[in-house]
């Protein structure tokens, strides 16, 4: 395995390649808002194309699915045919895909278009990182670069709402799809004058077996995942994980066997890689987990509006683009490792605050708690991700790149399922069996349910489901708080030997 620190000091980006980093935030920031805005439209939507709930949940869950499913697919294609040539292939097909999804006639025409997004958008995420490693051979500049990029898809998540909650005021549903014409329009101009080809030395064919099976492996299991968190450990979503495990073992055999695998299982041979990427997993596992919570907290706890909710939570964004963009700086002077600790023991901090939230909290002690946490985990975040995509060689940056978005894909579904498992059953337990339906479900289904209740005892049941959810809450941020805390041990101790990133000279050996 070619270390990071083998790339020459000579061979320093300049400005053609800054603005190329540009270029490539775009349609990083684009995806992020696009994940985001869906559920603002999703009234009007309804309204106007009335989908069934079987439609409706499809039309939600479609585009992460097949993200999440082909990401593989796509790093390794761009490792073989060229990371510009997908990038640009892939903002060709979103393009067409966005337009396809705003102008969608039927709820089944929205899903086959949000299928088709889903499918495109995977070949961004991967291709942009991929493009990075080869843009960024100096170690520095390399982690200040995905320092950059992941800034732009945190300030395009906190965008989404904003920017589509204004779109949606003037305009119709489904000018929410539109955000993204103009942003890959500007990437097809530019990107063949600022970004470089790259491509590995000997591609190899492509395996489409594999890909089938890697797509179909992890569409199974992310669909359990969804209906565990939504439904609990029915028939259905345990068939479904086991069979997307076994699919997933099915895959990995394959690749052993193939002089040309879809996936370098070589990569997983290098522990900062094995531990990096676990490290990134558990990262966004703990984060989506409480943050599911968080803004349920603000919004059905406190009574803040979905707008004030967004609001609020911006100092949180902000917080975390400053752990992202000084991380880089940072881990000039030190070790990635201690950084890294440092951050999670931050965020811990930060889930303590939150597991210290009640019924009675000010929405500024949330943004207090939420903005320390996203701090601590920013540099977690860059770092990690600069380690993933270092420690592979080059030729397999497409691959490497993959693994790492499929890793945060897969982090994102199970903490949402299994920590919102968790406060979901101290809820129904603490709350108890009541005579209003779906109160025992979920702090929503309460609200619903007083609704058709009189006053006294409608501010009852919503007071005890309050206090039931927070209770909840509470006990998801101490788990994630002991999680960040066994984090920072973990990588103080097996990341311990990578340097700081200062500039390299050729003198370096390869370890």
């Amino acid at each position: 395995m070619v270390d990071r620190m083998t790339e020459s000091a000579s061979a320093r980006a300049g400005t053609k390649e800054w603005i190329g980093l540009a270029v490539l935030a775009l349609p990083t920031a684009l995806l992020a808002i696009d994940i985001n805005v869906l559920g603002l439209a999703l009234p009007a939507l309804s309204a106007d194309l009335r989908p069934t709930g079987t439609q409706l949940l499809w039309i939600m869950d479609v585009y992460g699915f097949l993200i999440a499913g082909s990401l593989v697919t796509m790093g390794t294609l761009g490792d073989r045919i060229g990371r510009r040539r997908l990038l640009l292939i892939g903002a060709t097909a979103f393009t067409v895909a966005s337009v396809m999804a705003a102008f969608s006639p039927t709820a089944g025409a929205l899903i086959a278009a949000r299928a088709f997004l889903g499918l495109t958008g995977a070949t961004l995420m991967p291709s942009t990182l991929s493009l990075i490693r080869t843009m960024f051979p100096d170690p520095a500049q390399r982690t200040t670069a995905i320092g950059i990029w992941m800034t732009s898809f945190m300030a395009g998540g906190s965008l989404g709402p904003l920017v589509g909650g204004t779109l949606l005021v003037h305009f119709w549903w489904g000018s929410v799809f539109l955000l993204g014409v103009p942003v890959m329009v500007l990437l097809l101009i530019l990107g063949p004058r600022l970004l470089p080809e790259s491509t590995a030395p000997a591609p190899g064919r492509l395996d489409l077996a594999s890909a089938g099976l890697s797509l179909i492996a992890m569409l199974t299991f992310v669909y359990g995942i969804k209906q565990v968190s939504a439904d609990g450990p029915k028939a259905v979503a345990v068939a479904a994980l086991l069979v997307g495990a076994a699919l997933a073992v099915v895959f990995v055999r394959r690749q052993r066997r193939l002089a040309d695998p879809l996936l370098d299982l070589s990569l997983f041979a290098a522990r900062t890689f094995r531990t990096a990427l676990g490290a990134q997993t558990l990262t966004v596992f703990a984060m989506a987990g409480v943050m599911f919570f968080v803004t349920q907290h603000l919004q059905l706890v406190l009574g803040r509006s979905a707008l004030e909710a967004g609001l609020w939570m911006l100092p949180g964004t902000a917080a975390g683009i400053v752990g992202t963009l000084t991380a880089p700086r940072l881990a000039r002077r030190f070790r990635p490792a201690y950084l890294m600790a440092v951050g999670f023991v931050l965020a811990g901090a930060g889930f303590v605050v939150v597991a210290l939230l009640d019924t009675t909290s000010e929405p500024v002690e949330v943004a207090a708690a939420t903005a320390l946490l996203i701090l601590g985990l920013g540099p977690a975040m860059t770092l990690t991700t600069d380690i993933i995509v270092s420690s592979a060689p080059p030729e397999r940056a497409g691959g490497a790149s993959a693994v790492s978005e499929t890793g945060g894909e897969l982090g994102m579904a199970l903490g949402t399922a299994v920590l919102g498992s968790i406060g979901t059953a101290v809820y129904r337990a603490q709350l108890g069996p009541t005579s209003a339906g779906t109160t025992d479900q979920t702090l929503g289904g309460a609200f619903a349910a007083a609704r058709e209740l009189p006053a006294e005892l409608s501010e009852t049941l919503l007071t005890n489901a309050r206090v039931a959810f927070v209770d909840g809450m509470q006990l998801v941020a101490t788990t994630a708080a002991a999680i960040v805390l066994v984090l920072a041990c973990a990588v103080a101790i097996a990341l311990r030997e990578i340097p700081a990133t200062t500039p390299t000279t050729p003198e370096e050996t390869v370890r």
